[in-house]
């Protein structure tokens, strides 16, 4: 665990982690908002080569992001409604292939994430400080 005293901290430990990510991992995201997931994100899309501006997929539900060393599939569990919902966006399509699944608000639908995922959560430890446990990773 540590904490980032800027968003610019945040995604740096996103690009940190980008070195170690491989085909077909998950990354399973939990935290408030605001507490840093999608800052995290563009780190992460950062240091895997992608030059794609990452946003939010809270109203598209899941992102793609390509020019990278993997495709990365960013979701966005928050308005997701049902198992039903998620798997009609093709979520295990996606999340069994040969990219990196990114998915915020993973805990809505624990379930439906794959074992083998790594999960990181985000807390608002002050205004501007944030605790990113990454204890769970691997």
């Amino acid at each position: 665990m540590f904490i980032s005293a800027s968003a610019a901290e945040t995604e740096a430990a996103g690009a940190r982690l980008a070195g170690t990510i491989q085909p077909g991992d998950v990354l399973a995201l939990v935290g408030d908002l605001g507490a840093g997931k999608t800052q995290f994100v563009k780190g992460l899309a950062k240091g895997l080569g992608s030059t794609e501006v990452v946003t939010s997929p809270t109203f598209t539900l899941v992102h793609e992001y390509q020019g990278s060393r993997l495709p990365i599939y960013h979701f966005d569990f928050y308005r997701i409604e049902s198992l039903a919902a998620l798997r009609a966006i093709g979520f295990d399509e996606i999340v069994f292939g040969n990219g990196v699944s990114v998915i915020e608000w993973a805990d809505r639908f624990a379930e439906a994430i794959p074992p083998q995922a790594r999960w990181i959560t985000f807390e608002m430890a002050s205004k501007d400080q944030r605790r990113i446990d990454l204890s769970t990773f691997g």
